[in-house]
């Protein structure tokens, strides 16, 4: 059996802002759905991963807008996306060297923390 993370629900207080912020970034926006006028899905992908954010209106996400903070992307080159982030006015922390990952962090416009890992050369430490 084959267990797969598909969907993480990211809180924000203002859908279209954070679509926007999203796209800005690089993900692709698959789905923007208006249900009702108090129901809205929206789903995005970052480039090339299998798991996607959704947000909206009326989903009963139990998290307040600012209070994710646990999700982390891996990255093929931390420098490479810190510098791309700033590049569209995203302000980026980083990048930290630790033993296990090279790391940077930003924020959504709702104060949402993401974490930006770059793995270790594993082949090179042998």
């Amino acid at each position: 059996m084959t267990w797969k993370i598909e969907l993480i629900f990211v809180p924000v207080t203002d859908v279209d802002r954070s679509k926007e912020f999203y796209t800005r970034i690089g993900f692709n926006p698959d789905h923007d759905q208006r249900v009702n006028d108090e129901l809205r899905f929206v789903q995005m992908t970052p480039p090339g991963s299998a798991c996607s954010i959704a947000f909206g209106t009326g989903l009963g996400i139990d998290l307040e807008p600012g209070q994710q903070k646990t999700i982390q992307v891996v990255v093929p080159d931390a420098d490479e996306a810190k510098a791309q982030l700033e590049a569209v006015g995203v302000t980026a922390k980083g990048v930290e060297d630790l033993g296990w990952g090279r790391f940077v962090w930003f924020d959504d416009p709702d104060g949402n923390t993401w974490t930006l890992q770059q793995l270790p050369d594993y082949g090179a430490q042998n």
